[in-house]
């Protein structure tokens, strides 16, 4: 399948129509035109030339050099030949409504002054420049029977016409021009935000190759070849630090603007920036199967899916649309034919009622918000994986979170401290632990080093499985490990008591005595996030009611972590089948979202209504997850809430001020007071109203959520 950019699309129900009739064409039944993302998907083998055709029937047209394959970067857009033609086909309508404005003002000017003739003339002229492909695109759409948006206004222009109201139809035409125009612009803000965030990927990189230099394609990279990455230059795909030592900005990523430094070993992102020193990266990754190309292409996705609440506004617009056709038949019809009404005043009326029923602010009412929405989230490094999903997040009450990895930092550090022998406690225990990849010896040496404590190397070394470690330093034996290991030596009851305690809170004990006596203890738990607490706090504040912490640890372990962090509930001793049962008990009554790091988590996240995973650009993550918070911690995701309830709060509004306004005009035709102009500005206002209600959601305000 290609995919093509498209310029001037006045609307969604143009973009609907026009992939109705792309789909007509031969080989082209699986054509798909997204009216949000402005991108045409269609078969290679399908005609150009027709589909070029059927995009000028509605002044829409391909961006230059835009055709990409589905599925691949776009990186090598050209970027900047669209921008051009883009502001050049807005011009050219402007041109054209300023043109119509002008004659139209001195037609009413001329009033009186030149003959009635003339006047109709320059009324006509006005009416023609600006309304021309409104009225072909109805009439095309009335003989076919298709009733939108362009079958109102041209029926509404006709009849105008027909009962000599040459004043009121040039304002129609003008107005309805203006309209549509205004509302391309609100559509096409949305877009550029979200093309500026397309526009990370970088489009080339340097290439070691020989030891020489060769400039290349990001495309064209291999896993394994050698990268020179500058400062101040992007870094074209993921892989590992070869040589050199350099600050790293990976907002692109995660939305942190904090640099990252890096060093040799360590992994880098394609699409974050090199800040100062001169880096080698071996890639990992071919670029299109970076984390920044997942993200984009995700991104891109994001736009392209539904809500149930367009789906529903799509599908109330095609009934809508025939039922104010009727409506308006019966406002003409009714007065003259029951009440002796005047049939020039209630054709007048009815024809009013027509454009009244335009249902633009109705459909805009939606898409804006949602893209704005993604597009606010994915700068803040939290990628939503479609409206669906922002929806979603914005209705939940109920949050689940993993306990390791997502609350706690999934790392072990030493919490409490026994010492007996302050003199050789941390010095042998060193000894014993320098050596050791365990996850608990490094936790015990992160806090030997901390202390400025330097060990010396043991003598002889066992490990003594399910037990612990036997050791010689400086002559003596030692015993470090678990209860079982020191079992050789009679331990007081102070002593016994204090273990027994340090268990009771959910410490994992590792010990340490020589010969005769216990030397000291630590008391070592996972480090619980320092962000966990606040960002707990802050979702309560949102409106989030429960809270839950579901972990496979024990009971004691669950009941600190969960009193630390401020979680409403909690519950331990969870095998994976458990956390899935316990969340589909809680999604029978309540909205619910489960956050986990999307590795061991997956059953849980998959059972949810709403999947949250965490993990700093981790595959199974972006996989697994309907949304995916880029960083490695959770502070990001209030923000995240906070932005998907906004959206869903400025639909819901929109939609009542799109229907509200035409209410009240409709209300007007009860007296007779309904005019052709009113109406065209109560639907005008409407949809300039929702648009620009909808990019407030891309304001980004300084302010701390949790003291909203």
């Amino acid at each position: 399948m290609n995919e093509y950019r498209i310029k001037g699309l006045s609307c969604s129900g143009c973009a609907q129509r026009i992939e109705e009739e792309i789909q007509q064409l031969e080989h082209g039944e699986d054509a798909k035109l997204s009216y949000n993302s402005g991108i045409l998907t269609v078969n290679p083998q399908v005609s150009m030339t027709d589909v070029k055709k059927i995009l000028k029937s509605d002044n829409a047209y391909i961006e230059k050099n835009s055709e990409t394959n589905t599925g691949h970067d776009h990186s090598d857009h050209d970027h900047d030949g669209h921008d051009h033609s883009h502001t050049e086909g807005n011009a050219k309508m402007l041109k054209m409504l300023v043109t119509s404005g002008v004659i139209y003002v001195a037609a009413l000017l001329l009033d009186g002054v030149l003959d009635k003739q003339a006047v109709i003339l320059l009324y006509l002229v006005a009416t023609i420049i600006s309304g021309y492909t409104t009225f072909f695109r109805g009439l095309k759409n009335l003989f076919k029977l298709k009733f939108n948006i362009d079958t109102l206004m041209t029926i509404a222009l006709v009849g105008a016409v027909s009962i000599g109201e040459w004043k009121e139809a040039t304002l129609v035409a003008i107005l309805f021009g203006l309209n549509e125009l205004l509302e391309g612009y609100g559509m096409e803000k949305a877009r550029r935000s979200m093309e500026a965030l397309l526009q990370v990927a970088p489009k080339e990189a340097l290439k070691m190759e020989n030891g020489e230099e060769i400039i290349v394609p990001i495309s064209s990279l291999q896993v394994g070849d050698l990268v020179k990455i500058k400062p101040g230059e992007k870094i074209p795909s993921d892989g590992i630090v070869s040589e050199g030592k350099s600050s790293v900005n990976e907002a692109a990523i995660t939305g942190e603007s904090l640099p990252v430094e890096k060093e040799s070993g360590e992994p880098v992102y394609g699409g974050s920036i090199n800040n100062e020193g001169l880096l080698l990266v071996r890639i990992d990754k071919a670029y299109k199967d970076s984390s920044l190309a997942k993200i984009l292409h995700l991104v891109q996705e994001a736009q392209e899916t539904k809500t149930p609440t367009e789906l529903f506004i799509n599908k109330f617009a095609k009934y809508y649309t025939p039922l104010i056709m009727i409506v308006a038949a019966l406002v003409m019809l009714i007065p003259p034919l029951l009440f002796q009404g005047n049939w020039m005043t209630w054709l007048y009326q009815g024809l009013s009622v027509l454009i009244v029923g335009c249902p633009c602010a109705l459909i805009l009412s939606s898409p804006i918000a949602i893209v704005s929405g993604i597009t606010r989230n994915a700068r803040n490094g939290v990628l939503v994986k479609g409206g669906v999903f922002l929806e979603q997040l914005g209705k939940i009450d109920t949050l689940a979170f993993d306990k390791t990895g997502t609350l706690t930092k999934g790392e072990p550090h030493v919490a409490q401290l026994e010492v007996y022998d302050e003199e050789r406690f941390f010095l042998v225990a060193g000894a014993i632990e320098k050596s050791s990849s365990h996850p608990l010896a490094k936790a015990i040496m992160k806090e030997i080093d901390s202390r400025n404590i330097v060990a010396s190397e043991p003598d002889e070394i066992q490990t003594i499985t399910g037990r612990g470690i036997k050791a010689k330093v400086n002559g003596q034996t030692y015993w470090l490990g678990n209860e079982k290991s020191i079992e050789h030596i009679i331990i007081p009851d102070s002593i016994q008591t204090r273990v027994e305690q340090l268990k009771e809170e959910g410490l994992t004990l590792v010990l340490l005595a020589d010969e005769q006596q216990v030397i000291g203890m630590f008391g070592i738990a996972d480090e619980i996030r320092e962000e966990s607490r606040s960002v707990i706090e802050s979702l309560h504040k949102l409106g989030i009611k429960r809270t839950i912490m579901l972990t496979g640890d024990h009971q004691k372990t669950a009941e600190k972590v969960a009193s630390a962090v401020g979680v409403s509930e909690f519950y331990g001793n969870l095998l994976p089948e458990d956390k899935v049962k316990r969340i589909k008990e809680l999604s029978a009554n309540h909205h619910v979202a489960m956050i986990g790091d999307g590795i061991n988590d997956a059953p849980a996240l998959a059972s949810a209504q709403l999947g949250i995973a965490m993990g700093k650009g981790t595959d199974s993550a972006v996989e697994t997850a309907d949304i995916v918070l880029m960083q490695d911690h959770l502070g990001k995701l209030p923000e995240a809430v906070s932005i998907a309830k906004k959206v869903n709060r400025i639909i819901r509004f929109n939609i009542i001020v799109s229907l509200g306004l035409k209410v009240i005009a409709l209300l007007l035709t009860i007296p007779g007071w309904l005019t052709l102009w009113i109406a065209i500005l109560s639907d005008m206002g409407a949809t300039i109203f929702v648009t620009l209600v909808s990019l407030t959601i891309l304001i980004e305000r300084k302010k701390h959520l949790g003291k909203q």
